[in-house]
């Protein structure tokens, strides 16, 4: 047990753990902080794309119910004034001649809208992608803030070691718990989740 206690309480392994501990904090802490800006970077992403997908949502609507109105003055004028009716057919959009051209009898089908909404459909799912990013990026920075207090822990451990004197039994206890925290801190460093992209 004496052996245990001097073993723990040497000049050597104290300053290895205060060593690993300060290594191990500092690291954490800045891996800590590239996560949170990088959290930071994916929700401002995120918020920018939701912003583009509502307002192309927006212009998508306003672009759909004016194919609406030139369908209905083409379809009204097709027969009695088909000056007119050329002009509300020449102004249909894309997406509009694609659907007559699949089936003139069900103009209005899913394939319509889906086309139409292309653009603000894309700006959601980019929005829902980085606000994923930004949960897996803030899930990284949780851990690593476990493992600084941990770290922190153990090196105060060590630090209240190192001050007592090198046969007393506190020493030993304190150099002790400054291990422990560092082998725990060690399996939660390891375990933190990475982050792809």
């Amino acid at each position: 047990m004496k052996r245990i206690v001097i073993f723990l309480g040497n000049e050597i392994l104290l300053g290895m753990l205060i060593t690993v501990l300060s290594v191990f904090t500092a690291l954490a802490s800045y891996q800590g902080a590239l996560a949170d800006g990088n959290q930071n970077d994916a929700e401002i992403k995120g918020m920018q794309a939701l912003n583009d997908g509502n307002a192309e949502y927006l212009t998508e609507n306003q672009n759909i119910s004016q194919d609406y109105n030139y369908y209905d003055n083409w379809y009204i004028n097709q027969d009695t004034n088909p000056e007119a009716a050329d002009y509300y057919q020449f102004n249909f959009s894309q997406q509009l001649q694609d659907a007559i051209a699949r089936d003139p009898n069900a103009v209005w089908d899913d394939q319509y809208y889906t086309d139409m909404a292309v653009t603000s459909s894309e700006f959601f799912s980019t929005s829902e992608s980085e606000f994923i990013l930004a949960t897996n990026w803030n899930e990284r920075g949780d851990h690593l803030q476990l493992v600084l207090t941990i770290m922190a822990i153990g090196l105060a451990f060590a630090g209240w070691a190192s001050i007592n004197k090198e046969e007393s039994n506190l020493r030993g206890f304190f150099s002790l718990f400054s291990i422990i925290t560092l082998v725990i801190g060690l399996i939660y460093y390891f375990a933190t989740p990475i982050v792809a992209g």
